[in-house]
C-alpha cells in the first residue's frame, strides 16, 4: 500500500483551493480530456499518482495560486519507478510486450525467476488502468491485415489453453501458450488494422497474455505472473472493455491473497469494483467481493468480511451464464462456498466452514476446482479433529489429482501433509500421508 501524501495535501490547503475546484482546474487544462473530481483528489492526497501530464498540470494550478514556483517533488509525485512502463503509449507497448513473450520462451532465468514488483510498482499498473481516459486509436499500420477471423482464432486459442490448465495445470500449458503468444500473437499485434478492429485484437492477446500469467502463477513464477497481468491489463485499456479490466484486477486480486498482502487484495478488488462500475459482469463482481471476504477474515475484520460475504451473495443472485464474458467460466457453482469455507475458517467459525465446504464439494466443478474444494474440506476437517473426513476427502483429492502437475497445488499438498503428520497415529491417515508424499517426489519441470 502507498503512503498518504502529505506534501501534496499541505499545498492543497495553503492555497485555499478546494478539492472538487482542483480537479476541475486539471480537466480544464487537460482541454476535457480528463474528467477528474473531488474523489480523485481525495485519492491523490492518499498517495495515489494520476496518470499522464496532471501531476504537472496540479504543479502548474499550486504555483499560481501559491505565487512560488511548485515542482513534482514538492507535491510528492516526482517520477515514480514503473510508474512509465503502466502507462506508455500503446504503440510502445506493442514493440515491448512480445520481448517478454521471447525472453519466458527462451526460459531466461532473470525473467522467469524475477520477484514480484512491490510498493508504487505494483500499484501503478492499476492506477493507470483506473485513470481516464481509454486509447482513442490504437489502429496501426503495420504488414500482415489483421481481421476478426484473427481475433476470432485468438478467442478459440484461449478457450483451449484455460480448460486445458484446468485439467493438467499451468505447468504443462505455460511452454505453450508462451510459444503461441511468441511466434504467432506478435506478428498480429505488429500488424496492420484499424481502430475497431484494434480494440477487439487487443481484447483477445489480453485474454491469452492472462492465461499465460495464470500458468505462471500455477507455476509459482510469481513475479513473472504479475508481469503478465499487467500487460493483460494495458490490453484491456487500449481495447475499451472495463469489464474485462476488472478480471485482470481480480487476478491481481487472487495473487495478492497468495501472498498475504491482504490490505492491497482489499484496495485492489475495492479499485476493480469501482473503475469497472456497471461493466462489471455479475459472476466476477462475485468472486471479487467473496475474495474481499477472505482477505478481510484474514485480517480478522469480522464486520467487514461478513458484509463483503453479503455483497457476494447478492452479486450471485444476478449472475445470468448466457450474459457472461467466457473469462468468468470459472464462477462455477460451489466457488462462493469455498471462498466462504476459507474465510469463516480464517474467522475460527468451523462449523460453517465446514457446511459451506461441504455444500462445494457436492457441486458440480471442473478437476481442478474439485481438487481445491477436497482440500479445504481436509484442512478444516483436520482442524476440527475429524480425522475419518480428513481421510476420505485427501483421498479423493489425490485421485481426481491425477495427472496435474502444478507447484501451487503441490504446496497445498505438502501442508496438508504437514499438518497430518500430527495426527499420524489416526486410522488411515498414515496412508494418505504416503500416497502425499509420492506425489510429492514427481519431479516438477
Amino acid at each position: 500500500m502507498s503512503e498518504p501524501n502529505a506534501l501534496l495535501d499541505a499545498l492543497i490547503e495553503e492555497s485555499g483551493i478546494k478539492r472538487a475546484s482542483l480537479a476541475a482546474r486539471v480537466n480544464n487544462l487537460s482541454g476535457g480530456r480528463t474528467s477528474f473530481d473531488h474523489r480523485s483528489v481525495g485519492r491523490w492526497v492518499a498517495g495515489q499518482r494520476p496518470r499522464g501530464r496532471a501531476p504537472q498540470q496540479i504543479c502548474d494550478i499550486l504555483s499560481a495560486a501559491l505565487g512560488r514556483p511548485i515542482s513534482l517533488g514538492d507535491i510528492g509525485m516526482a517520477a515514480a519507478p514503473g510508474a512509465g512502463d503502466a502507462d506508455i503509449p500503446m504503440a510502445i507497448f506493442v514493440e515491448r510486450a512480445p520481448s517478454l513473450w521471447r525472453s519466458d520462451h527462451n526460459e531466461r532465468s532473470d525473467v522467469r525467476d524475477a520477484a514480484p514488483a512491490t510498493g508504487v510498482d505494483a500499484i501503478a499498473p492499476v492506477w493507470a488502468w483506473e485513470s481516464p481516459l481509454d486509447d482513442i486509436d490504437v489502429s496501426r499500420d503495420g504488414q500482415a491485415v489483421v481481421g476478426l477471423e484473427h481475433v476470432a482464432q485468438l478467442r478459440s486459442v484461449r478457450s483451449h489453453y484455460e480448460e486445458m490448465y484446468r485439467r493438467v495445470g499451468g505447468l504443462t500449458v505455460r511452454p505453450r501458450i508462451i510459444n503461441y503468444l511468441t511466434t504467432e500473437v506478435t506478428p498480429l499485434l505488429r500488424g496492420s488494422y484499424n481502430h475497431a478492429t484494434g480494440q477487439q485484437l487487443h481484447r483477445a492477446v489480453g485474454g491469452l497474455v492472462a492465461v499465460a500469467g495464470i500458468c505462471a502463477y500455477d507455476s509459482d513464477y510469481q513475479g513473472l505472473a504479475q508481469r503478465y497481468f499487467h500487460q493483460a491489463l494495458r490490453l484491456a485499456k487500449a481495447s475499451g472493455d472495463r469489464g474485462f479490466g476488472g478480471y485482470v484486477v481480480a487476478l491481481l486480486v487472487n495473487q495478492a491473497l497468495h501472498r498475504r498482502d491482504y490490505r492491497q487484495a482489499i484496495s485492489f478488488a475495492e479499485a476493480g469494483l469501482r473503475t469497472a462500475g456497471s461493466q462489471m459482469s455479475p459472476a466476477l463482481a462475485t468472486d471479487i467481493h467473496a475474495m474481499q471476504a477472505k482477505a478481510f477474515a484474514r485480517v480478522h475484520d469480522l464486520a467487514q468480511a461478513h458484509a463483503s460475504m453479503r455483497q457476494t451473495e447478492a452479486a450471485a443472485e444476478r449472475i445470468r451464464r448466457v450474459d457472461e464474458p467466457p473469462e468468468t467460466d470459472y464462477v462455477q457453482p460451489g466457488l462462493v462456498e469455498t471462498q466462504f469455507a476459507e474465510a469463516l475458517f480464517s474467522l475460527g467459525d468451523l462449523t460453517a466452514a465446514r457446511r459451506f465446504a461441504d455444500d462445494a464439494v457436492s457441486a458440480s466443478t471442473h478437476p481442478r476446482g474439485r481438487v481445491n474444494r477436497l482440500a479445504t474440506v481436509t484442512k478444516i476437517a483436520i482442524q476440527a479433529r475429524q480425522l475419518d473426513r480428513a481421510v476420505e476427502s485427501a483421498s479423493a483429492m489425490l485421485d481426481q489429482a491425477t495427472g496435474m502437475e502444478s507447484r501451487r497445488l503441490f504446496e497445498r499438498f505438502r501442508q496438508l501433509r504437514t499438518t497430518m503428520w500430527t495426527h499420524g497415529d489416526a486410522p488411515g491417515l498414515g496412508e494418505v500421508v504416503a500416497r502425499i508424499d509420492d506425489v510429492l517426489t514427481i519431479p516438477l519441470t
